[in-house]
């Protein structure tokens, strides 16, 4: 069951994991602010297939928008241009301030 609900204001988790490992999430949205634009589904998390482990549980996927200009702080084109991502809910937290 899904956490987040289309609207919501989500965070990126600002984790940068090291040695030998599949992320999926790119850097340059982590530990940005956006909203969820719409629930994908559920999927086994590739972070855990690419190492083989075939049995893991599925996952919401979401795509997340953001603004941007927040996600890239020299970004001179229009204000309202946006960026959609699909992040998995593991690495989603509810954003300060509420939905």
């Amino acid at each position: 069951m899904a956490r987040f609900a289309p609207g919501d204001k989500v965070t990126v988790a600002a984790r940068y994991p090291t040695g030998p490992r599949h992320i999926r999430t790119p850097y340059y949205i982590r530990g940005k602010t956006g909203a969820v634009e719409r629930i994908c589904g559920e999927y086994k998390n590739p972070e855990q297939l690419a190492f083989g482990d075939y049995d893991a549980n599925a996952f919401p996927l979401y795509r997340v928008r953001f603004d941007q200009a927040h996600v890239w702080p020299d970004y001179d084109g229009p204000a309202a241009d946006k960026v959609d991502v699909e992040i998995f809910e593991h690495w989603l937290e509810p954003a300060e301030g509420g939905n």
